[in-house]
């Protein structure tokens, strides 16, 4: 087991290495440093003199990759990429173009974004399983046909419509909840009732569908047929044996979600006007804020690998008959 996460810790550095290399050069492939300047200036007819001064004061006026005007490791170190990129795999996050300190933003922030996703990410499983297991024990029957068709007819609608629809009927038409913000502490809740309501609904479709397929799936093998035949109560078998032993795959499905909940929801979080890291990636985006992009795409990278890893390691203590080599 230590052997298997060693390597598969260093199969981390050059999948990281390539998002880098991937993510720094699209960026600058869409916007060269002169562009970026005059967008963070916001002057239609700025003078080349400040866009230099403004690459000098963000570092954006040394070469990209290797700098020859240099003797030594300065070729290398002293390059836009080694200065906005390489510094991340110590977590280095620097500033973003306004001054701030993108890591403080990132502790701040993160906090909002798991207030957010990890209540989604509970109560939708809850329901998920639920509806799933219903549809499952009542198998070809209405039940179960009417539970499809409207798990499809779900996961057939946008998030968007269940975003804007929550927001009109119950913030501007009954006026329960605040239809945008966000507040610290127990005023919490009322701001995040109903995103979170909205992200378990609009998730029903895909989750209980997946899940009954899985059920299903256990529902069909050996050992649940050995069961009925020895006189088990339906319910003993779905509970007792599909549940148990369909909880292995939905584990490990689970279990790579759980670090990518740091990073929030990006349009739930726009939408609501939550300040997670959601609504934080959105807005570096829209400001061309370069900084602020490669540092959550790096971070988003270390958590979903991170994620896979979990996966491998919950598997084995699910199933014991499963070994990592």
């Amino acid at each position: 087991m230590i052997a298997y996460i060693v390597r598969r810790a260093l199969y981390v550095v050059p999948i990281l290495i390539g998002v880098n290399l991937f993510t720094f050069g699209l960026f600058f492939a869409v916007n060269t440093p002169d562009d970026m300047a005059r967008l963070q200036l916001g002057v239609r007819r700025v003078t080349q003199e400040a866009v230099d001064k403004w690459k000098a004061e963000h570092g954006y006026d040394k070469p990209m990759f290797y700098n020859g005007r240099t003797e030594g490791v300065k070729r290398v170190t002293d390059t836009i990429f080694f200065e906005k990129s390489v510094r991340l795999f110590v977590f280095d996050f620097g500033n973003a173009d306004d001054g701030r300190s993108i890591r403080n933003a990132i502790l701040t922030r993160m906090w909002p974004s798991l207030a957010l996703q990890l209540p989604v990410f509970l109560v939708g499983l809850a329901v998920y399983l639920s509806f799933a297991l219903l549809m499952a024990f009542f198998r070809a029957t209405y039940i179960d046909f009417w539970g499809v068709v409207l798990c499809v007819a779900m996961m057939s609608i946008s998030s968007l419509f269940y975003i804007i629809g929550g927001q009109y009927v119950f913030s501007k038409v009954w006026n329960l909840v605040p239809i945008s913000g966000y507040a610290g502490g127990p005023d919490a809740f009322k701001f995040l009732v109903l995103p979170v309501v909205i992200g378990a609904v609009s998730g029903i479709g895909s989750g209980a569908r997946w899940y009954r397929t899985i059920f299903l799936e256990e529902m069909g093998k050996d050992y649940v047929r050995t069961a009925r035949s020895k006189g088990l109560a339906e319910t003993t078998v779905m509970f007792g044996h599909v549940l148990r032993n369909g909880m292995i795959p939905i584990l490990t499905g689970v279990v790579v979600v759980i670090p990518t909940l740091f990073l929030g929801a990006l349009i739930m979080e726009s939408f609501f006007g939550i300040p997670g890291l959601g609504s934080y990636t959105i807005d570096a985006i829209q400001a061309q804020d370069f900084s602020i992009v490669r540092s959550m795409v790096f971070l988003g990278a270390v958590l979903y690998v991170l994620g896979l890893l979990l996966t491998d390691i919950s598997y084995t203590l699910a199933d014991p008959r499963v070994r990592l080599e």
